[in-house]
């Protein structure tokens, strides 16, 4: 880590829609692996020895980090990564080593998750638990992926940074040398510096975002308790990522500071700097690691790895786009009473009453279903009125362990109550069941298109077909909702 502070503003963490009925989509994400202790000492074992062959140390400018980066290039080539030496050449010490990039093939190149650590030392020392422990740990990740070749929803990318103890440099580089394109691929960046300090605590950077939560699931399902890193904040190269608006995390072990009583009381040790040997001679291999901490340190970043870009994607068995009439019938049990505003399949015009009531695009293609697609004179020329407006789907065989997902929108004005609704229900052999609903409120609600994933795990081998339903059940209010993209995946 380096002894720069670089104040940057954290990049805002990614908000889930607010409704809490939102399911999680149907991708199962596969378990992730137990990453071998013995290897990442092996790798911090090999760090020091190049460090005793070039002088002492590894930093950036040096022979030693030079083998460092053959080291690294090596294992990850001959595991089968695209692997690239990166030359920084702006914003570095004169003479300094590059970066090492690997990318795995596969997953989608518009979803891309990078795990980083710095791999320069100081010029005082090897530079093992700063940072040939991240390194460590993040290239036995990388070789543990090649090893298993795990379905890939996501894209990943293993980054080696040169020049950190010197500012950032590496990192600030490539981050700031991404077209804009590019950086809008990348979907979170995880930084591991210092993840082995002897009287270590346990760290996460940014642990309220949600990579954050991510790695703070493994720590809480062992038991471990977790605190945000604050003494690490804006000194090592997920700052570099922060300050181009890419959403970052990590784990840190500690560096200088104490450790307080409650620390010591939580985690053990005692009340003295977390590494004692930060940025000195003595931080060296096997002394100055802790085996616990850098082992739970691994298991952390494969669990948030494998959570967030591996998994079994689903099969689409039944969909449409809405884009070609296939079947949906209005009103099919004869029953609605709505006066205005019935659901039909078309292209939507966009109304606006204090914000969007009617959206005037669709999640995909032309057109959806909506009710009251024409915008006419006012807001409230068409939107529901009078009652409930119902439209049903075609049947649909549903397979076992089958989900239904589509986009949806409810929005209505302040003079709605929770009388009004958007329903979403199966009809079975057994009758009809509710899925979902969400409710009206004496508020205005924007139209936003939101997605919803419901179990049809109870209707496997059935004949079944999907009910969706709108309601102005309050006095003259202005109700509108849309449906598109609907789905049964299994």
């Amino acid at each position: 880590m380096a002894g720069i502070a670089v104040l940057v503003a954290p990049a805002a963490a990614s908000a889930a829609p607010a409704d809490a009925s939102r399911a999680p989509a149907s991708v199962v994400a596969l378990a992730a692996p137990d990453i071998s202790l013995a290897n990442q000492k092996a790798h911090m074992q090999q760090f020091q020895a190049i460090a005793n062959a070039n002088g002492g140390n590894r930093r950036s400018t040096t022979a030693g980090y030079t083998a460092s980066v053959t080291y690294v290039f090596d294992k990850l080539a001959a595991a089968g990564y695209s692997v690239v030496r990166q030359n920084c050449t702006s914003g570095c010490t004169s003479g300094a080593g590059p970066n090492v990039i690997a990318d795995w093939p596969g997953g989608d190149p518009n979803q891309v998750y990078i795990l980083g650590a710095h791999l320069d030392s100081v010029t005082a020392g090897p530079g093992i638990n700063d940072n040939a422990s991240g390194s460590a740990t993040v290239l036995e990740i990388a070789l543990t992926l090649a090893a298993q070749k795990p379905s890939l929803l996501a894209h990943v990318r293993f980054a080696f940074w040169t020049d950190e103890e010197q500012g950032l440099n590496g990192s600030e580089f490539y981050a700031n040398s991404l077209p804009a394109a590019e950086r809008a691929r990348i979907k979170g960046y995880f930084n591991f510096d210092m993840v082995g300090s002897i009287n270590g605590g346990y760290f996460i950077n940014r642990i309220t975002s949600g990579l954050g939560q991510t790695l703070k699931a493994y720590y809480d399902s062992i038991g471990v308790q977790t605190e945000e890193n604050t003494e690490g904040a804006g000194r090592s190269d997920d700052a570099s990522f922060n300050a181009i608006g890419v959403q970052t995390s990590g784990v840190a072990a500690g560096a200088s500071r104490v450790k307080t009583a409650a620390q010591v009381a939580k985690w053990g040790g005692t009340a003295t700097a977390f590494d004692p040997c930060y940025h000195r001679a003595c931080d060296t291999y096997p002394s100055n690691v802790s085996d616990t901490v850098v082992d739970r340190a691994g298991d952390a970043a494969a669990y948030a790895l494998w959570t967030l870009a591996t998994g079994t994607p689903p099969i689409v068995v039944w969909s449409d786009d809405l884009e070609s009439a296939t079947g949906w019938t209005v009103n099919p049990s004869g029953t609605d009473t709505a006066t205005l505003g019935a659901w039909e399949r078309g292209d939507p015009e966009q109304t606006t009453s204090s914000g969007t009531k009617q959206l005037g695009t669709t999640t995909s293609g032309v057109n959806g279903l909506v009710t009251g697609r024409l915008a006419g004179s006012g807001a409230g020329s068409y939107d529901v009125d009078g009652g409930v407006t119902s439209v049903r789907s075609p049947a649909i065989t549903v397979p076992a362990n089958a989900s239904l997902s589509m986009s949806w929108y409810l929005a209505h004005g302040s003079n709605s109550s929770s009388a009004d609704f958007f329903r979403v229900s199966v009809v079975h052999s057994g009758g009809s069941t509710v899925l979902f609903t969400q409710a009206g409120a004496a508020s205005n609600r924007d139209a936003a298109w939101g997605t919803g994933s419901w179990s049809l795990a109870a209707y496997s081998g059935q004949s079944v077909r999907v009910l969706i339903e709108a309601a102005d059940a309050s006095t003259a209010s202005l109700v509108e909702a849309g449906v598109d993209d609907v789905r049964v995946t299994a």
